[in-house]
């Protein structure tokens, strides 16, 4: 019997993420199995239209609906079985039949679904693709045979393929889609349990889905090329006249603003297909890697053929994507070095204009010393002419003082009052400023 433990209370994710990692099973039900497979591009709007789509089709089969919240649904139908997985960018379909030994792709699963819910679906198609898994006997198939008669199954198209899980089942495509509009995977079974098919097959189709998502990033990198030179050319150009003593600073600064404004509007525009693709990319990658490919002599594997087409592609958005960035930088680094020209020139600007004020200011106070010099003079000289005036009443009023020798005495006693008098004054006025 369990024992129950008293815990803290659950987060409110705890179950939900704990749970993800059985999400999205790739469950079949039995061998030899038939797979049709759609990848739609939506918009929000078809988004929620589509689960409204889906619960219609399980009204008609009276099959459990998908919750609301639900980002994966799988449910068995009276003559197929469907698999549904919303992702951010697009939606999957995976339809299984299960009737019999039929030859390859000569009745697909999608026949098994109903043609008037399968026609409103919605969407754009981005993959497409039928698989089949037959066993080794029915496909007639031995290592070591020839291989041509397999690319009858792809009409007459060069195949490549591999020795996948250990060597239980060998995969063969020839990565084109057919006059039907679907692509076609050949699983052979030598030695396959239920559940390594239905993992084969879900790898075999993210491989298809991952690829095409991660090349939508590169008809955007070679548009962005012309631009990229262009870019880089103004830059160059802008760099160039920068160095030139009569360079017209502010207007090279008003066209790196305007060329700072371009690449930014470049890089928020796009970076996220770019990130997006090497996300893709990385994805199928690792995809490959989990088919653990055996050469079989001959042809090429999945992951030779990919990785010899896919490779260069990405390296180019990549590229594009590390080359916008770096000029972003390179603008940046030329917009501070310009401002810092400015900046210095604005501040030479400064130092001479505050020469020009101290200057100015030191004129002023020569003339306003001579002012007050002459000030105290003349000041001096009233003032010597009024006691020569009261010397004159006093000598008339019979007084013994001689007017002109009392006024030539007051002078320098009166210089000496005036002198002191503008000194408390200027102290003054130092002391109002300091306040």
């Amino acid at each position: 019997m369990a024992t129950l433990f008293q815990i803290p209370p659950n987060h409110p994710q705890r179950f939900v993420l704990h749970n993800e990692v059985h999400a999205r099973a790739s469950s079949i039900r039995s061998l030899p199995v038939r797979a049709s497979y759609l990848a739609l591009a939506l918009s929000g709007e078809e988004k929620l239209r589509e689960r409204q789509h889906l619960v219609a089709l399980c009204q008609r089969y009276g099959a459990a609906p998908p919750d609301n919240d639900a980002d994966h649904f799988g449910a068995v139908f009276d003559a197929f079985q469907m698999s549904w997985e919303q992702h951010g960018e697009f939606s999957t379909y995976t339809f299984y039949a299960y009737d019999g030994e039929i030859e390859p792709f000569s009745e697909p699963a999608l026949k098994k679904v109903p043609v008037d819910w399968l026609a409103k679906i919605g969407g754009q198609t981005m993959v497409a693709a039928h698989a089949s898994v037959v066993s080794a006997a029915d496909a007639d198939y031995q290592d070591g045979m020839d291989l041509s008669p397999l690319s009858a199954y792809f009409a007459g198209n060069p195949i490549v393929g591999s020795k996948v899980t250990g060597g239980a089942a060998s995969v063969f495509t020839d990565f084109r889609i057919h006059v039907d509009g679907f692509s076609r995977f050949l699983v052979v079974d030598q030695n396959l349990k239920t559940a390594q098919a239905g993992r084969l097959l879900h790898r075999l189709f993210d491989i298809e889905v991952y690829r095409v998502l991660a090349l939508l990033a590169f008809p955007i990198a070679r548009k962005l090329y012309p631009e990229l030179k262009k870019a880089d050319r103004q830059l160059y150009a802008i760099t160039n006249s920068m160095t030139q003593p009569d360079a017209d600073d502010a207007k090279l600064l008003d066209e790196l603003t305007a060329l700072a404004a371009e690449v930014e509007n470049h890089i928020s525009s796009h970076q996220f297909r770019f990130a997006a693709a090497s996300a893709y990319y990385h994805l199928v990658g690792q995809r490959l890697e989990d088919l653990r490919e055996a050469r079989i002599q001959g042809i090429q594997t999945l992951g030779e053929f990919i990785k010899r087409r896919l490779e260069p592609a990405m390296n180019t958005c990549a590229s594009t994507s590390h080359r916008f960035n770096l000029i972003s930088e390179r603008v940046s680094n030329a917009s501070q070095l310009l401002r810092t020209k400015v900046d210095i020139i604005i501040e030479r600007q400064n130092q001479g204009l505050l020469s020009s004020m101290a200057l100015r200011a030191k004129m002023q106070l020569r003339m306003q010393q001579t002012v007050e010099g002459i000030s105290m003079v003349a000041i001096t000289y009233y003032a010597a002419s009024l006691v020569g005036k009261i010397a004159e009443a006093l000598h008339e009023a019979g007084w013994h003082v001689d007017p002109e020798i009392a006024e030539g005495v007051a002078i320098p006693f009166i210089f000496i009052v005036v002198g002191l008098a503008t000194k408390r004054i200027h102290r003054i006025i130092e002391n109002t400023t300091d306040l």
